[in-house]
């Protein structure tokens, strides 16, 4: 009984979520460029991340990896944005 009325509840729901106002050009088009910018950022951490752990060793190694990740997070949003 709790399972039919749970789904029965998303259900519903996800139906009143789809009734929202449909987004302008405008707000899609932010939207959009938050989400480039968003891969972007996280695209350059993962590259640069994997290209540190490639140097060093130790505790060398951890602080070459997020310097990397760092480094590649800020490059690849100012690629992206």
């Amino acid at each position: 009984m709790k399972l039919r009325f749970l789904t029965l509840c998303a259900l519903c729901t996800g139906a009143l979520a789809a009734c929202g106002p449909a987004p302008t050009p405008q707000q899609q088009a932010a939207r959009q460029h938050e989400i480039a910018c968003l891969g972007g950022t996280l695209g350059g951490a993962l590259i640069g991340g994997a290209i540190g752990n490639q140097f060093g060793g130790g505790s060398g190694k951890t602080i070459l990896t997020a310097a990397g990740a760092a480094a590649g997070g800020i490059e690849g949003q100012r690629f992206a944005c």
